[in-house]
């Protein structure tokens, strides 16, 4: 990036406007992909809890907390600096959570659940991926609806009513 706001300083006090805007295209493009690659992160981590929280029965506040600064961190990436549009929008999760994340997710749990218990594949047959997606798009859903300081304690609704949330908290 370094080197594009070098070219871009240049191009402004040579004139060379056309290719100064080109620069500026380009650097939004790498924000932009730097910001989703930063979400998709947050949103494997709350699908591999929820997997281990589906196919586990229980909810462990370790579980909990990573579900929780999950939606936390996704709300603050999402939302761009003009404060009033995002990068993910609200009908956009289930597609990203489908074709981006939910098989790296599956991947990756299967090393934790019931420590190791399932290969990937089988985790993928006896998981009930339809509810994992429905799940994570009610929690991401908060991020819309709620500010940072009140989505903590509706995010602690949210994870009593997850199996085992009963005896969470």
């Amino acid at each position: 990036m370094t080197q594009e706001l070098i070219d871009l300083k240049n191009n402004i006090l040579q004139g060379n406007y056309a290719e100064a805007l080109a620069i500026i295209d380009e650097l939004e493009g790498m924000s932009k992909q730097a910001n989703l690659r930063q979400i998709q992160s947050f949103l494997k981590i709350l699908l591999i809890h929820l997997i281990k929280n589906q196919i586990e029965q229980r909810l462990t506040n370790s579980w909990a907390a990573s579900i929780r600064n999950s939606i936390r961190e996704i709300q603050k990436i999402n939302l761009k600096e003009n404060k009033k549009s995002y990068y993910v929008n609200q009908a956009e999760w289930e597609n990203l959570i489908e074709e981006e994340v939910i098989e790296d997710a599956i991947a990756d749990a299967s090393l934790e659940v019931m420590n190791s218990k399932y290969t990937r594949s089988q985790l993928g047959t006896i998981l009930d991926r339809n509810q994992i997606i429905t799940t994570a798009i009610r929690f991401l859903s908060l991020s819309y609806t709620y500010s940072p300081k009140e989505l903590p304690a509706i995010m602690d609704d949210y994870l009593s009513q997850l199996v085992g949330g009963e005896n969470w908290g």
